[in-house]
């Protein structure tokens, strides 16, 4: 996989170490990537089930009132 560098504000990065009680900078900013990318799949996933949801239920006629 091709790798790439990016500058990112020491104190960001020590910041996101602590919270995710990794050691290494890399390893904490690709912990937060991967996370940032799974919960993007879990919303699409849950969109994606509402959506099927509601064209599933069968919309009913009104009681015609007499």
């Amino acid at each position: 996989m091709a790798k790439v560098t990016v500058s990112l504000d020491a104190e960001l990065v020590v910041e996101v170490m602590v919270l995710a009680g990794v050691g290494t900078p890399q390893d904490a900013v690709e912990l937060v990537v991967r996370d940032y990318i799974a919960r993007g799949h879990r919303t699409e996933a849950l969109v994606a089930d509402r959506e099927g949801a509601v064209r599933d239920v069968e919309i009913k006629p009104e009681a015609q009132q007499g």
